[in-house]
């Protein structure tokens, strides 16, 4: 089959590469220009460069513009292959080939639909990932399904970890999705909406560590923001200190939500919800890196005592 390319950073690179290793031609990669902006920056393999080495032709836009539009068509493809694009796909693209647009999305449809949907897993404590390949239609993650594959999310599995893993299910998926197209064989399963979890973008904000989660859910936090992602990161004593390494206490504490009040397994311990109740576990801090780029100790950072949170 004649397939068109549309894809970013290292996902639509892994997607552009098992498209070049498969049976299957490809007669356009469309992607857009590298860019410096946070989580863009990140897994930021070229598709541009892999393009080129392979002569295949190429296009670089922000969006799918009229002239995108002209030159897919002008390619004749059969089916689009998405991974990894960011803006807006008109229904004048997505269905112009004869099997329409798959579009492949790292998470398990329905759940986790919309963006960072791996590091979402793992905070809000999934024992499950993967990757879906579905239809494209004109919602965001929500066309029919034709391959799902799922990854368990283990209780020392970084969020790094999960990414690279999902990674390596594109070649597999693609490979069966294609090839039930053209055999004419594709059974599409319909999402359940009422099933559906959406989540947005992930900001600075939204690496900074809330005392009120339990430490359970903490300790996930950490591990979910390991390099190269922006680290969990709290305050103290006026300082910005990123949390690189954390436990949940063996023992339970009682005091002060974000009380720095212990030593224990070789870190801080730190109260979290309903501390005054003495019931739950604390998170224990063991690797700490501060604005100078040092990495610290967590028992000896936190020696003096104190709060965490505060500016």
């Amino acid at each position: 089959m004649r397939i068109v390319s549309f894809g970013f950073q290292t996902w639509g690179r892994k997607t552009l590469q098992a498209l070049i290793d498969s049976e299957h031609e490809v007669v356009l990669a469309v992607t857009h220009p590298a860019s410096e902006q946070s989580y863009k920056a990140i897994w930021s393999d070229s598709v541009e460069e892999l393009a080129r080495a392979h002569g295949i032709p190429l296009h670089l836009t922000e969006r799918a513009d009229a002239e995108t539009i002209d030159l897919v068509k002008r390619a004749e493809p059969d089916v689009i292959v998405v991974n990894s694009w960011y803006t807006w796909m008109p229904a004048e693209l997505y269905n112009l080939p004869p099997h329409g647009t798959l579009n492949l999305h790292d998470s398990l449809l329905p759940a986790f639909t919309g963006f960072s949907p791996v590091l979402w897993a793992l905070i809000s404590g999934a024992t499950e990932t993967g990757l879906t390949v579905h239809r494209m239609d004109e919602g965001l993650d929500t066309g029919d399904i034709l391959v799902q594959r799922s990854i368990p999310i283990g209780p020392n599995d970084t969020g790094t970890e999960l990414v690279l893993r999902g990674m390596e299910l594109i070649p597999a998926a693609i490979n069966e999705a294609l090839a039930a197209l053209e055999s004419g064989t594709a059974v599409w399963r319909p999402q359940n909406r009422a099933e559906r979890t959406y989540f947005h973008k992930r900001a600075e904000r939204d690496s900074r560590i809330d005392w009120t989660w339990s430490a359970v859910d903490l300790e996930r936090f950490v591990r979910a923001l390991s390099e190269p992602y922006p680290r969990a990161f709290t305050h103290y004593r006026g300082e910005r200190v990123e949390v690189l390494s954390a436990h949940v206490s063996e023992a339970r504490y009682g005091g002060t939500p974000g009380r720095v009040i212990v030593q224990e397994g070789g870190g801080a311990v730190v109260t979290g919800p309903d501390a005054m109740r003495g019931n739950n576990h604390g998170l224990v801090i063991t690797r700490v890196r501060t604005p100078d780029g040092r990495e610290r100790d967590g028992a000896e950072f936190f020696v003096r005592g104190g709060y965490l949170g505060d500016l």
